[in-house]
C-alpha cells in the first residue's frame, strides 16, 4: 500500500497520512511532483508528453505531463520528481537540473474503470530542458503506453481545443512558460 501526507492548501503536511486509494475516494488533498521535459529543435521549443497505459486508474491513454507522480509520506518534492524520472523514462538528473516553476492545486472529480475518482492534490511544478531522443528513453510500460515530442504552442492550442486526449491542465503549461 502506498501512503500519501494530508496536506494544507498549501502543499504542508497536517500530520496525517492516508493510503492513495482512499485518497482519490474521498478527495484528500495530497501532493504530487510534476515534471515538464523540454528541448530547443529547430529553433522551436518542443515539449515531451507521455500517453498514460489504458489500465491506469486515472485518466487512461490520455496524454499527460512528461513525469509526474504521488509523493509517499514523509518524501518531499524534489526526490519524489528525480525517483518517478528514473522509473517512468530511465532518467538520471541532479536536483540542480530542475526549475522550480511553483505550486499548482488541481482538483478533478470522475469515473474511471466504473469507479469514482476524486483527486484534489498540490503540486509542485518544475521545468527540465533535456534534449534525449524518444529511443534513448527507457519508459515503464506498466505506466506509460509511449511518449513523443510535440512543437510547445501546437501542444498549447491542442490542449485549448482538445484536439488530443489528454488531462493536462493548461495553466500548467502557461506557468512553465514563464521560464523559458
Amino acid at each position: 500500500m502506498e501512503y500519501l501526507d494530508i496536506v494544507d492548501e498549501k502543499g504542508n503536511p497536517t500530520g496525517k497520512t492516508v493510503e492513495r486509494t482512499q485518497a482519490h475516494r474521498e478527495g484528500c488533498r495530497h501532493r504530487t511532483s510534476h515534471v515538464w521535459i523540454v528541448r530547443r529543435k529547430n529553433g522551436r521549443i518542443q515539449i515531451l508528453l507521455q500517453k498514460r497505459c489504458e489500465q491506469k486508474d486515472s485518466f487512461p491513454g490520455c496524454y499527460d505531463i512528461s513525469s509526474a507522480g504521488h509523493i509517499p509520506a514523509g518524501v518531499d518534492y524534489v526526490p519524489s520528481a528525480i525517483r518517478e524520472l528514473k522509473e517512468e523514462l530511465g532518467l538520471d538528473v541532479s536536483p540542480s537540473e530542475l526549475i522550480d516553476c511553483g505550486l499548482h492545486d488541481l482538483s478533478a472529480n470522475a469515473t474511471f474503470h466504473g469507479a469514482k475518482f476524486v483527486d484534489n492534490q498540490v503540486s509542485r511544478v518544475f521545468l527540465l530542458w533535456k534534449d534525449v531522443e524518444v529511443e534513448d528513453l527507457h519508459i515503464q510500460k506498466e505506466e506509460l503506453e509511449s511518449v513523443m515530442w510535440l512543437d510547445f504552442e501546437e501542444c498549447m492550442e491542442d490542449v485549448r481545443t482538445n484536439k488530443i486526449k489528454h488531462c493536462i491542465d493548461i495553466e500548467e503549461l502557461e506557468l512553465i512558460k514563464e521560464h523559458f
